[in-house]
Parts: structure tokens; sequence; C-alpha cells
């Protein structure tokens, strides 16, 4: 099975969707409660929100097959911690969001398991990524790197109380230009139906912090979405009415990030 899968565009946009997975292989699988082998905390149909405004616009796409519990895409290898002092999943994570355990008594993974995980998984999608926006940086001159992502509206370990419906993080203007985070900022607060936050509780992940590097012509940006407004969070079942308001509202963001 491959790990990922790298559509090619053909303008400067490249959308990761490193969360976007939740296979876990049988192995793995054995070793968890039936809770966990759902993979509940995928980011659940975000490339059904994007790979249609992805194709309309010509943009790059790459997504991973496994889940974020197998490890995950978007931590450092070392595993050093995103948000120092604030409790978080770490890169093979051993609990999920609800703070309940992912393996049974004796089943967590040792640490040559965890190496081969990240060279299995972690490595080939990093590999892949940083081909692709060379590719396009060399094609174009430059290149913004966009990471989908969504999460259930309340995750007591993670934020108090409801997180607000889009979230936008640029490392705190570091992983992108002034002026972009400007138009996209103004883009989101000219509506009134979702609820926005720029660089609050998601700042970014690893991905937007590593590779944004605007100076060098790599522009990164992180939008979190609240997984209610085009999803039922308790099935996980679509919602395609809602969904197509959510899309509307992202593709005028994609479409800022061409201007």
């Amino acid at each position: 099975m491959d790990t990922f899968t790298l559509h090619r565009g053909r303008v400067p946009l490249l959308i990761s969707l490193p969360h976007d997975g939740s296979f876990i292989p049988a192995d793995i699988a054995a070793r968890m409660p039936p809770a966990a082998r759902r993979s509940p905390d995928t980011d659940w149909h975000v490339a059904r929100l994007y790979e249609p405004l992805a194709e309309a616009l010509g943009a790059s796409v790459l997504k991973p097959a496994a889940s974020r519990y197998v490890v995950d895409l978007n931590r450092p290898a070392d595993g050093h911690a995103l948000y120092p002092g604030q409790r978080e999943t770490g890169l093979v994570p051993l609990i999920g969001f609800d703070g309940e355990p992912l393996y049974r008594d004796g089943g967590a993974p040792d640490a040559a398991e965890v190496q081969r995980r990240i060279n299995d998984y972690w490595q080939p999608y990093h590999d892949a990524l940083a081909q692709e926006l060379a590719r396009l940086r060399a094609e174009h001159g430059r290149v913004v790197l966009w990471e989908g992502h969504s999460i259930r509206s309340r995750v007591p370990m993670l934020f108090e109380g409801r997180l607000p419906d889009f979230n936008l993080g640029t490392a705190n203007g570091a992983s992108c230009d002034a002026a972009l985070q400007m138009r996209l900022a103004d883009g989101l607060q000219a509506q009134s139906r979702f609820s926005v936050a720029i660089n609050g509780r998601f700042k970014g992940g690893y991905i937007t912090r590593h590779y944004g590097r605007p100076d060098a012509g790599v522009q990164a940006v992180q939008l979190e979405l609240v997984q209610l407004n085009y999803m039922d969070e308790a099935s996980f079942a679509y919602d395609a009415s809602k969904a197509s308001q959510v899309q509307a509202l992202i593709e005028s963001l994609l479409r800022t990030c061409l201007d």
C-alpha cells in the first residue's frame, strides 16, 4: 500500500492534509481497544473538502493513508513539544484527544517500533512534501504551502470551551509574510457566518513552522476547521449541504494565496 498520495498541480500552491488518513495496520490495531481502532481523532473528510477546490484551481494535494495514531506527520521526528507547557499528543501518540490510552497494557510501541514508523510513514511524506515545494518554487519563483486540518468543536484536553470555526495559524507571523496574513485575515473577518481566530490556540504545527520560509519564497499557512460545520462529530458522517458553505470560504482563501 502506498503511504501517501500526491497529485501534482500547475500553480504555486501545495495543499498538505497530514491528518486525513485513518488506516491503522492490523499489527498495531490488534494492540488497541476498539474505540481507538476507529481513529476518532482523524481530520475527517478534509480531502473531500479540499480536492474539488484543488482540481478547479490547479493546486497540488498531498495526503497520507495512515492515521495520526500510527505516526503524527505534523510533529517533529525528534518528538519535541510544539506547545511547551500545554497538554498535547506526540509524534507517536499514546493517548487520544479524550485522554484515554490508545494501547492495551503492554501494547505501546518501543523505541525501535517508533523509529520504524518514522522511516516507513513520516519520512516518505516529508520527502514528498519537500520535493513538491521545491518543484513548484523552481517553476514559479514562489509557493504557498496550505496546511488543511480539522478538529472537533470541543476537546477539553486541548482547549477550553468551543473552538472558533476557522483558526488561521502562521506561527505568529513567522511562516508567511505580513501582507498575505493580512489579506487572509481580512477575508475571514469580512464574513459573519463563521467565527474566526488568527494565531489563537492553533498557531501552526511542525509542517507550517518548519517549511514556512517567506524570505526564501515559501509561505506556509495552517487552517484548523471545526468539524461540526461540515459533518456530524458523533458519527463522522459528512454533511454536503453544510460543507458547501465551508468550501466557499476556503476557496476564497486559496484564491487569495494565488493572487
